[in-house]
This record gives structure tokens, sequence and C-alpha cells, in this order.
């Protein structure tokens, strides 16, 4: 059986819970509480240590310090969402691209809305950073951790996306990054 050390940490962007397998960073979630038994296929064991440098690392992010995570990243996944995630990786701090722009990138130019589910499936908030896609009308979008979330980080980064009206609840697209196992 194979074994999640996980943490969680206080951060700007709400609660957030961290998991690490052998490999890597494995599930970076916004944390409502979850019951991680539900997985029956894995041993959870509660680590700091284990979590350690990821925190560390999310410290740093959140204060201002850091632009590039360092840490190994255990992605899994479809090779399409795993293409998604890596072109997530590629937008550079501070800036944003579209979910078109993402899906011509990983060679689906008219994909934007499979482009937006692979978002959504994103287990690593955050670090693969899918708060810096945006709609190509320069809206936020959707954002599993909440648009106020995705805001906050956007302005964190300095990014300067085309700042339009808020959306309202009945606006929001069903795609966006949901930070969640």
């Amino acid at each position: 059986m194979e074994i999640f050390y996980y943490s969680r940490m206080e951060s700007p962007a709400g609660p957030l819970l961290i998991a690490v397998s052998d490999k890597g960073l494995v599930a970076l979630e916004f944390d409502r509480g979850q019951d991680l038994r539900k997985k029956k296929a894995l041993q959870w064991v509660e680590s700091e240590e284990r979590t350690a440098q990821v925190r560390r690392e999310l410290e740093e992010y959140f204060a201002g310090a850091r632009k590039e995570f360092t840490f190994a990243l255990d992605l899994r996944g479809t090779d399409f969402q795993k293409r998604c995630w890596q072109a997530l990786l590629d937008i550079p701090y501070g800036e944003t691209r579209s979910y078109a722009d993402q899906a011509r990138v990983v060679g689906s130019p008219n994909g934007f809305r499979a482009v937006g589910m692979a978002n959504h499936d994103n287990p690593l908030a955050i670090v693969v950073p899918c708060h810096r896609v945006i709609t190509s009308d320069g809206k936020l979008g959707g954002y599993g951790g909440g648009l106020d979330v995705k805001e906050k980080l956007l302005k964190l980064e300095g990014s300067d996306w085309p700042k339009q009206r808020r959306l309202k609840l009945g606006d929001i697209p069903t795609v966006g990054c949901r930070g969640e196992i």
C-alpha cells in the first residue's frame, strides 16, 4: 500500500492540505476538512518533517520571496492532463494566459474546454499555477479556491491581467483549478 505523508498549513489563500509521496508533491489542496481515509488504496501518515520543504517554499512564495518552487512533483493523471499541467508550469510568474492560449500550447487549438477541465483536475493548486489562466476577454474565469483567492494570487505575483468587472456567481464558467485530490 502506497504511503502519502501529509500536513496542513495556514496561508493567505486559506488553509492548505499538503501531501507528498516518495517521488514528490502529489497533492496541494484547499483544505476543507477532507477525510483522508476515503482513499482506501493509500495509507495517510501525518508528517510535518516530510512536508517541511513544501511548507517552507510556500511560506516564501506567500511572503513574495519565491517565484519558483524547487521540490519534486509527482503529477498523476492522463497524458493530456499532464501536458496541460506542464503548460501551466511554463507560464512565467506574474503573467497570465487564456484557456485558448493553453489549448494551442498543448496542441489542441479548439480544446479550450478540455484544457479547462484538465485545469479543474489539477491536484497541485498554486504550485501548478492554474490561477494564471484567465478567459480570453480578460475575466478571471473559475478557480477551485474561489475567485477572491485567484485574484489575491495574481496580485501577489504582480500580474496585470485586464481588470474587468468582477464576475457574479451566475457568470462563473465550470472550469478552473479545483485544488483537490
